[in-house]
């Protein structure tokens, strides 16, 4: 498969792309993320898969199918993995799988991130002067959780940022701020292998790693690769990061510092959520932060689609 139809593949199951999944990925996730805020809204409610499937405008059959198309879990199964309950038991049991990471000194068996990803920093000069003399490629894809502009440089990819309203001049806006010194080249088809890889990785054992250039202070460079050693399917909270930073005295700037991380999913600051269980902001949108890590915990534990859907 080629790294294009790869990308195209991936509203299936993203670690697993196949020749016979969807042409686009957008639907699937656009029935996920207006579920997901429906889902919010009634939680008290329970709502029922009518209830749900009524209100994204889509048959109870159909919503079932891109549920368990996309995450491999039905609809009802999906809302128990939304509940606070669930991400304070994920805290809880996240704590011995970072424990065991660290013990070895490797990341998650599904990611590899220590082996896969190399992080180079950019030098205090070109800190300064925003990347002039650079020249960033760019493209759009559509990925299991709706489009990213991701932006490569000759010495690694620097950003992958999911469109919002503002459509992809909002994104790409948002990147000439980051690297206001550099100048920018489109390119959707240099740009296509590098979505494949992120979002449908292959075995990292024989792929080369991926380089990533970061634009950062020291501090913020060392919380994301903190944030590499977050497993598939675990989750840590502020305090958790910040200790992991080795800087167990400033979780707030931790916060900050995941905030600004220029590189969404592939640096996973959507697996820190709150020592309460809450979710807690992202870049990208609540939704699509809840709908990553839904999906990661269905990949993690195996899960399947319940008979009961209702």
């Amino acid at each position: 498969m080629s790294s294009a139809a790869a990308v195209a593949s991936l509203g299936s199951r993203p670690a697993q792309p196949s020749a016979n999944a969807p042409e686009s990925a957008a639907p699937d996730y656009v029935y996920v993320e207006q579920a997901i805020r429906y889902i919010e809204r009634h939680t008290r409610q329970q709502p029922s898969l009518a209830d749900i499937a009524g209100h994204v405008g889509t048959s109870e059959f159909h919503l079932q199918r891109v549920f368990t198309r996309w995450a491999g879990i039905s609809p009802k199964r999906f809302l128990q993995y939304l509940t606070h309950e669930h991400c304070r038991q994920l805290l809880r049991e996240s704590r011995s799988v970072l424990d065991a990471t660290y013990e070895a000194g490797l990341s998650s068996p599904g990611r590899l991130h220590d082996l896969f990803v190399t992080v180079e920093a950019v030098t205090p000069g070109e800190y300064k002067t925003a990347g002039s003399g650079l020249e960033i490629t760019h493209g759009v894809h559509q990925t299991p959780f709706g489009d990213a502009l991701i932006a490569t440089t000759p010495r690694g990819v620097c950003s992958v940022n999911f469109v919002s309203a503002d459509g992809e001049p909002g994104a790409l806006e948002q990147l000439r701020e980051q690297w206001s010194g550099a100048s920018f080249r489109k390119d959707t088809a240099g740009t296509a292998e590098i979505a494949a890889r992120i979002f449908a990785p292959v075995e990292h054992s024989s792929a080369p790693r991926m380089r990533l250039f970061l634009k950062g202070s020291n501090f913020q460079i060392n919380v994301w690769k903190a944030l590499l050693k977050i497993p598939l399917g675990a989750v840590t909270s502020y305090e958790g990061l910040a200790a992991m930073a080795n800087v167990p005295g400033a979780p707030r700037a931790v916060g900050n510092a995941v905030g600004a991380n220029p590189l969404a999913y592939l640096i996973p600051c959507h697996r820190v959520i709150r020592k309460t269980g809450e979710f807690g902001n992202y870049g990208g949108g609540p939704a699509r932060k809840k709908a990553m890590l839904v999906w990661e915990s269905a990949q993690a534990a195996g899960d399947g689609a319940d008979d009961d859907s209702r």
